[in-house]
């Protein structure tokens, strides 16, 4: 059974609170070798100012970080850019695990305030589940709301992407890969057109949504690929919480997927009790069968990317 998230002890130095310069400039550049401003990404976050009103852009060079990245509550509105030809030309890595550093502690970047912006760049932990054995390690975990991926990569094992303290996310034309529940938490998020991998070769669990029963809508996968290493062990998801929500629509199911029961139950949490649902689905492993609820077309105009994101505010970064 998975431990209650709380927001992690951070260090005063890693939340900005040392005596690290505010910047003036809305953008902040990155690189390893010296050639900017900041030779890691966690000292370009620290000198931007707490409390700040406008969006602070770090560009980082191409190349890969080493390091754990802690974005405080009272810095919203940053951008992590990456400057590569591809995402995957930029890389913010550590291979920290839970069972030495905690839930939360053990994500590479750990955002916890509002409007972050991540794009062209790779967040991976590159902990080694197969070699020293199960545990949560985290490449990116999200606690501030109104969150978006663009053109990022999501790399690890178990537990890869947290989507947690109800915020909403917005993620496209991303990767997305792990073996055991690596989409997961109460928040709400849409992925748009992104790649989704098991690579486990025994299989796993796509997702593990945490979703309140007061919460309308948890995971939305959309016009998206679901793929993995080996055919028929691969569930979408199971519900860490009793009220799970997650839809999957419009999106090609490779043959990775469990056909006959695509879903499964968790800590005494039944799958059959969760709000699963299908839409349109397409690929080999995409059926209609009693195990595998479907929504009509009348349904489906409620679950839509701006119907999960809009909450309160009316968001809407789809466009």
């Amino acid at each position: 059974m998975r431990r209650i998230l709380a927001l992690a002890a951070v260090p005063a130095v890693l939340l900005g609170l040392s005596a690290v310069p505010a910047a003036a400039a809305t953008t902040l550049t990155v690189a390893a070798d010296g050639s900017a401003t900041y030779r890691t990404v966690q000292a370009a976050v620290n000198a931007v100012p707490a409390g700040n009103t406008s969006r602070v852009t770090i560009t980082i060079k191409a190349g890969t970080y080493r390091e754990s990245v802690v974005i405080p509550s009272n810095k919203p509105y940053i951008t992590l850019e990456g400057l590569g030809s591809t995402a995957a030309a930029t890389v913010i890595v550590n291979n920290k695990p839970a069972s030495t550093a905690g839930t939360t502690g053990s994500a590479t970047v750990y955002v916890q305030a509002k409007e972050f912006y991540g794009k062209n760049l790779t967040f991976s932990n590159d902990y080694d589940e197969a070699a020293n054995g199960s545990s949560q390690a985290l490449a990116l975990a999200l606690y501030g709301d109104r969150a978006r991926l663009g053109n990022v990569r999501a790399l690890g094992d178990q537990d890869t992407l947290l989507i947690y303290n109800s915020a909403r996310a917005y993620v496209w034309s991303s990767y997305i890969e792990g073996t055991v529940d690596f989409i997961y938490g109460n928040g709400s998020a849409v992925f748009y057109a992104c790649q989704i991998y098991e690579k486990r070769t025994s299989g796993g669990y796509l997702t593990a949504a945490n979703t309140p029963s007061t919460q309308t809508y948890g995971f939305l996968i959309y016009k998206s690929t679901i793929t993995g290493a080996t055919g028929n062990v691969t569930y979408l998801g199971r519900p860490w919480g009793a009220a799970a929500q997650v839809t999957v629509r419009e999106s090609s199911l490779s043959s990775t997927i469990r056909v006959a029961q695509p879903w499964t139950d968790m800590s005494g949490n039944s799958w059959k009790n969760a709000r699963f649902y299908e839409y349109k689905n397409t690929g080999a492993g995409a059926t209609v069968n009693s195990n595998r609820a479907q929504l009509t077309d009348a349904q489906a105009a409620n679950y839509t990317p701006q119907k999960y994101l809009a909450g309160s505010d009316g968001w809407n970064p789809v466009g």
